[in-house]
């Protein structure tokens, strides 16, 4: 017997089904619509409020970003960690 290309016996197991993820609260897509909002208002405001350059102005933004991302990942991390 065939599965995706990969010859089985009928003797193996059954392959289970990939685990269904669980559902992203209203809280947390609020705050990434925020969070999103609030990092496009600042490029706008670095690029047409204080004349920066766009691409200084996108620069800075995406930092922002990383920024942001390395603080959630950092603290997802030591979350999962204090939990195991």
């Amino acid at each position: 017997m065939t599965v995706d290309g990969e010859v089985r016996s009928e003797t193996d197991p059954p392959i289970a089904p990939p685990p269904v993820p669980a559902p992203v609260s209203r809280a947390t897509v609020l705050a990434y619509a925020t969070v999103a909002v609030l990092l496009a208002s600042w490029v706008l405001f670095g690029w047409l409020v204080q004349q920066q350059g766009f691409v200084d102005s996108l620069g800075e933004g995406l930092g922002a970003a990383f920024t942001l991302l390395l603080i959630v990942s950092v603290v997802g991390s030591v979350r999962q960690h204090r939990r195991d």
